[in-house]
């Protein structure tokens, strides 16, 4: 066993997952910047006080967060989430609104690490600062709708709720408190614990033994206000008129205490129940102006890389790139022509690769196989001096009726200075 290895809750991403991973942000980026949101990069490390906004009740903050005094005396943390983050640089920036960005990257949590869970986790997605507009929640839902179309899955559902205004939730949150101290002995202890925090996260236990209560506790709808009603109407005919299905789940609530208003949730319907959450957002009216800026209205969602790759294995859909290169070159004449040749491959916009160390043609046959490559192009003494190099498709069958042997296997001898344009019509 190697001395050294990967701390618990962290990974190695190695070719050719990492081009996945690396296609999977270029398809966001895609959708999000087609609807006008420009990327945002924000740092690692922020100032502890950022994500202390996010609320004492939350996990992320009390218990999950790598949080450290760094060599200035400052306390900071690295980052639990971007949402924060994002919020933090617009109250420093102050762009002009509404400021429609989406990000990607790495966040941290120390917590017990799952499949499809790590401690180190990317995440995509989107923020929207400074409108109130109903339509603008349906827009960024349904990018995150559109974003899984573009991967290819379709078993994907999608669960919205609001939470209502500040006052509509903290009556809630009072009745949700009495039910539930009402019912304390049929609720696990780990609810029990929550409760005794914020009763409106004991809505996210996944535990069987707090399912009934959960069931029969109060619905948010019953505390609505007569804005936020009509605000929930707007969003649930938006997605009506995009086509987009949905379900309103009266228990939903997100993880973090600054939402407000709609809440949303995209579920694999192939992954384990519970953890089957592949993303989710909705409205935080309120958590800028907790970081020092002016009362500002957000909406915004993150999707889990993981979990949605999960999904995607799952649905047979978004699998890793087949192949690196497109074409491997084979020199047995010492080199210095496949470096000549892969040079002028790459400068054409041909992914090319080689062999090293002088081998034989048998080995260097054998790596231009496992490279994936679409046509090896080869180069011997005689096709030196003939100003010729042998294309050889890898991928085609071979033909038994074919006069000869390179006749069956489609090679044919190519001009030198022809090999350019050749490879780019093949290809």
């Amino acid at each position: 066993m190697p001395e050294f290895q990967t701390s618990p809750g962290m990974r190695d991403i190695l070719p050719p997952e990492s081009a996945r991973w690396r296609r999977f942000v270029h398809v966001f980026a895609d959708v999000a910047e087609r609807a006008g949101y420009g990327q945002v990069i924000s740092p690692m490390l922020e100032d502890l006080g950022v994500f202390q906004r996010i609320g004492d009740a939350t996990d992320v903050v009390t218990k999950e967060m790598y949080d450290f005094v760094d060599k200035g005396g400052r306390h900071v943390a690295l980052r639990p989430e971007l949402t924060a983050s994002v919020c933090r640089a617009f109250v420093q920036h102050r762009p002009a609104t509404p400021w429609k960005v989406w990000y990607t990257g790495s966040q941290f949590r120390y917590e017990k690490p799952q499949r499809g869970r790590y401690r180190q986790f990317d995440q995509v997605g989107i923020e929207v600062l400074g409108a109130d507009d109903p339509y603008l929640d349906v827009e960024v839902i349904a990018l995150g709708w559109e974003f899984y179309r573009a991967l290819g899955l379709q078993q994907v559902r999608l669960l919205v709720n609001s939470l209502g205004e500040p006052d509509d939730r903290a009556r809630y949150v009072a009745a949700l408190q009495a039910y539930f101290e009402a019912n304390l002995d049929a609720l696990s202890a780990e609810s029990r614990t929550t409760l005794q925090k914020n009763a409106l996260r004991v809505l996210d236990s996944k535990r069987p033994q707090d399912a009934d209560v959960i069931a029969a506790a109060p619905m948010i709808a019953e505390f609505h206000s007569d804005e936020a009603a009509a605000h929930f109407a707007a969003v649930q005919a938006g997605l009506t008129a995009l086509d987009i299905p949905f379900t309103v789940d009266a228990k939903l609530v997100r993880g973090l205490d600054y939402y407000r208003r709609t809440t949303f949730e995209f579920q694999g319907l192939t992954l384990d129940s519970a953890q089957n959450a592949l993303g989710g957002g909705g409205r935080y009216d309120g958590l800028v102006e907790s970081l020092g800026g002016p009362a500002t209205h957000g909406v915004g969602f993150a999707l889990g890389l993981d979990r949605t790759l999960l999904a995607c294995d799952d649905e047979g859909v978004f699998a890793p790139p087949a192949a690196a290169v497109q074409v491997f070159v084979v020199d047995t004449t010492g080199g210095l022509e496949a470096v000549r040749i892969t040079g002028e491959l790459r400068a054409a916009g041909l992914a090319a690769d080689r062999a090293f160390e002088n081998r034989s043609m048998k080995s260097q046959m054998k790596a231009a196989d496992r490279s994936g490559a679409s046509v090896a192009v080869i180069v011997g003494t005689d096709e030196l001096e003939a100003g010729t190099v042998v294309v050889r498709p890898l991928r085609t069958a071979f033909d038994p009726s074919a006069a000869d042997d390179k006749q069956a296997r489609g090679q044919q001898a190519i001009a030198r200075n022809d090999l350019i344009d050749h490879l780019k019509k093949a290809l």
